[in-house]
């Protein structure tokens, strides 16, 4: 007979306890993405919008990133309590939701989408921050906790869809705004640590210690060819976020259909996270973004032509590489390539250049795009992660697995061939 089970330590209950709460803050915040990114672009046609209006109320929020996100996040390294942060970011996205409700007009819903940029382009990145520096100090397994938001997503996906095919598109925001409002509870109970644990060498770092961090981070040349390849493979998937649902529509698709599409999508990249650790740990970060950029082109390029339904399912399986493996390759670089103290200032540069900039710039150029070529606009987008890849390939053949650039005050010291692959 095998002896009595030994009661879990202090250590793996906080363990397990973190876990869950920050499974659960990710499961809040993706039920918002899940009524956001599939709907309020069918939200924004319903009120009356052009496809080039779309493509510019969209991106708002996305540049708003170039700015918002690093100097948030640098204010959230500085006073060393991201919850405090995140938790007013919260009540602020409803607010500006709420804006967004009672707006006419496209001047009054682009100030309002300015609102949104505001409020809302912090609280992933925060959550990421958390989630990595769980990731360093527990050990936690990123893609276990994951997960749950891309759970959430589903839920809120397929519930959205067959409520506008039902009741209508006039009832996105409402809904919107209803997983807005639980975000701030959520976040306040479900974060922790709430505050950065203290390290003697902060306290002899300059205030401005985080400019030169920054400006270190834009010179490191290993950081830059991560940057432009997450970014041109991200990127490429403006076209889906922007365009996808309404193509889709105009291709007689019904809501209740459409929510399935966008859920099949996510399912398939919640089981890459229910193993994420064993591939991460068998083929390294470097090599998986590689991969992931070569299987987004290889997306994009069928998207083009219009495939009938049962084909677009197959295709959709494919977002557990084209976004799920590339967002797991880059968590796990800035995990091992930035140190711990700079992490929320490189995730929010990250949000700055890959979900602010490129994400942006590659919205507005979908609005004409598929004003001109329908669906055949995702052969652009293929191309742009077919660029992507190249710089995967080169990042690959770079880096030791080891830091790019070291402490605010120190200098990066040799690593041997690690995590890289």
């Amino acid at each position: 007979m095998s002896g009595p089970v030994s009661p879990p330590t202090a250590r793996q209950t906080t363990r397990r306890s973190l876990a869950w709460r920050l499974g659960f803050l990710y499961a809040v915040l993706f039920l918002i993405i899940g009524c956001y990114l599939p709907y309020l672009p069918v939200w924004l046609k319903w009120r009356g919008f052009t496809a080039d209006q779309i493509a510019i109320l969209l991106a708002t929020p996305l540049f708003g990133r170039i700015v918002i996100a690093p100097s948030i996040s640098f204010v959230a390294d500085r006073l060393g309590d991201r919850r405090f942060v995140l938790v007013l970011s919260a009540w602020g996205s409803l607010i500006a939701y709420g804006a967004l409700w009672v707006s006419s007009g496209f001047w009054q819903m682009f100030i309002a989408m300015v609102l949104v940029a505001l409020a809302s382009t912090t609280l992933m990145p925060l959550t990421e921050t958390i989630a990595i520096t769980g990731i360093r100090r527990a050990r936690l397994d990123y893609g276990q906790v994951r997960l749950w938001g891309s759970l959430s997503f589903i839920a809120a996906s397929l519930g959205v869809g067959v409520v506008i095919q039902q009741a209508g598109a006039g009832l996105v925001l409402p809904l919107l705004m209803g997983a807005a409002a639980s975000s701030a509870p959520i976040s306040f109970r479900a974060t922790w640590p709430s505050r950065t644990a203290p390290d003697p060498r902060r306290t002899a770092r300059s205030r401005g210690a985080a400019s030169p961090m920054r400006s270190r981070l834009c010179r490191a040349p290993l950081f830059l060819v991560f940057l432009v390849g997450t970014s041109l493979i991200h990127g490429s998937h403006a076209m889906l976020y922007a365009f996808g649902s309404l193509h889709w529509r105009a291709q007689g698709f019904t809501g209740g259909t459409i929510g399935a599409l966008w859920s099949i999508g996510v399912i398939a990249e919640v089981l890459l996270f229910a193993v994420s650790g064993r591939i991460i740990g068998r083929i390294g970060s470097a090599r998986l973004l590689v991969l992931a950029g070569f299987m987004t082109a290889l997306r994009w390029s069928f998207m083009a032509f219009d495939p009938p339904l049962w084909a677009t399912v197959i295709l959709q399986t494919l977002h557990a590489m084209s976004f799920g493996a590339a967002h797991l390759a880059a968590i796990h670089f800035l995990t091992h390539a930035v140190p711990e103290d700079r992490s929320a200032t490189a995730q929010g540069l990250f949000s700055a250049v890959v979900a602010g900039l490129v994400m942006g710039t590659a919205t507005l150029a979908c609005g004409p795009l598929y004003g001109s070529l329908g669906g055949e606009a995702y052969a652009v987008m293929a191309v742009v992660a077919a660029t992507g890849t190249v710089a995967a390939m080169v990042l690959r053949r770079r880096w030791d697995g080891g830091l790019v650039v070291g402490h605010a005050n120190a200098e990066v010291h040799p690593h041997s061939a690690g995590e890289g692959g």
